[in-house]
C-alpha cells in the first residue's frame, strides 16, 4: 500500500531529549519514501519536564507537519493514543514511542504488508531494557498469543501500523493500548507483525 498521507501519533511523558530527532527522523523517512504529506501528532501526557514546550516549538516551525494536543495530568498511554487517533485524518495511521527505541527506517517495511494487512506490528527484537521487565513481557505475550490466536512476538510494541478505519472504530483506556491487536483482530482486521 502506498498512500499518500500518513500520520505518526505519539504519546509523549518526560521526552524533552528526543523529541526533535525523533521528528527528524520521521521526516527523512518520509521524504525518502514515496509519500507525499505527513502529520506528527505529539500528544502530551501530562510532561513534568520540557516536553510540552519542544512540541510547540516544533509546530511553530513546522505547521504542516507537527501537531500538538497536552493533557494537564498523566492518564496513560491508551488515553494519549485515544485522542491521538481521534485528530488524525490520514488513511494509514502510525503510532511510535517517543524514546527513539523505534526506527523510522523501518516506515516502507510496514506499509509493504498493508497489501496484505490491515495492521501491522513491530517487534523490538533487541530491548534495551533491564530482565525484570523484558521477562514478564515475553510471559505476556507468550500467553496472549495463544489465548488469541494472534501470533506476535511482541503485543506491547508501540511500533504499530494502522488502516485509519481500525484506529477510529476501537476505543482505548486503561492498558488497552497492549491490546490494539486482539481489539481489531475482533472486528475481523488482519494482524501481521
Amino acid at each position: 500500500m502506498h498512500p499518500k498521507k500518513l500520520d505518526f501519533v505519539i504519546p509523549v511523558f518526560n521526552e524533552e531529549e528526543s523529541l526533535n530527532e525523533l521528528f527528524k527522523q520521521i521526516s527523512d523517512a518520509v521524504k525518502a519514501s514515496e509519500i507525499e504529506d505527513f502529520k506528527v501528532i505529539f500528544v502530551n501526557d501530562g510532561s513534568t519536564d520540557k516536553s510540552w514546550e519542544i512540541i510547540q516549538q516544533l509546530k511553530e516551525k513546522n505547521p504542516r507537519n507537527v501537531s500538538g494536543y497536552s493533557l494537564r495530568i498523566n492518564r496513560g498511554k491508551a488515553f494519549a493514543l485515544d485522542l491521538g487517533f481521534a485528530k488524525s485524518s490520514a488513511p494509514v495511521v502510525f503510532t511510535m514511542d517517543a524514546d527513539l527505541q523505534d526506527d523510522p527506517k523501518e516506515i516502507p517495511k510496514f506499509l509493504e504488508k498493508l497489501d496484505e494487512y490491515d495492521l501491522v506490528s513491530g517487534w523490538k527484537q533487541r530491548r534495551n531494557d533491564p530482565i525484570d521487565k523484558t521477562l514478564p513481557s515475553k510471559v505476556f505475550n507468550f500467553i496472549l498469543s495463544r489465548a488469541t490466536r494472534i501470533k506476535l512476538h511482541d503485543f506491547n510494541c508501540g511500533f504499530k501500523c494502522y488502516k485509519a478505519d481500525i484506529v477510529k472504530k476501537i476505543r482505548l483506556y486503561g492498558e488497552l493500548h497492549r491490546f490494539t491487536p486482539v481489539l481489531a483482530s475482533f472486528y475481523g482486521y488482519k494482524i501481521a507483525e
